[in-house]
């Protein structure tokens, strides 16, 4: 049986299926956000691979994605500093992308709700 592809159309699908979760672009490539916050989006860094997809996760998170599966996971010097892991999409299933998304979801939501509000005066 042949494997499903996975493309951005499927990142679409998934990630927009998350409450708040909007279609956008980031550095002229397509993206998904949440409240204007970079969920995902295509690479566009030339250090990438073609078919990268840069995922937001905590630095523990990438590191432990790596460690894992390095066949689906890796990260590259451009994106050291960025709490963010890169996605070989032809190698990651569907199921395994929508719990991704899901944690770059919480990821996200997470660091909104630490941000201090600014006081209206």
């Amino acid at each position: 049986m042949p494997k499903a592809k996975t493309d951005f159309d499927a990142v679409r699908r998934i990630g927009l299926s998350f409450p708040g979760v909007q279609e956008g672009t980031a550095y002229g490539s397509p993206a998904l956000k949440l409240k204007g916050k970079l969920l995902a989006c295509m690479a566009s860094h030339r250090s990438a691979e073609p078919g990268t997809l840069v995922v937001r996760v905590s630095f523990a998170e990438r590191d432990a994605l790596i460690a894992e599966a390095p066949e689906i996971y890796y990260v590259k010097e451009h994106y050291l500093n960025y709490e963010s892991v890169l996605v070989r999409l032809s190698r990651v299933s569907p199921e395994v992308l929508r719990d991704l998304l899901g944690v770059a979801y919480k990821f996200l939501s997470r660091k909104e709700a630490r941000q201090p509000r600014s006081r209206k005066k």
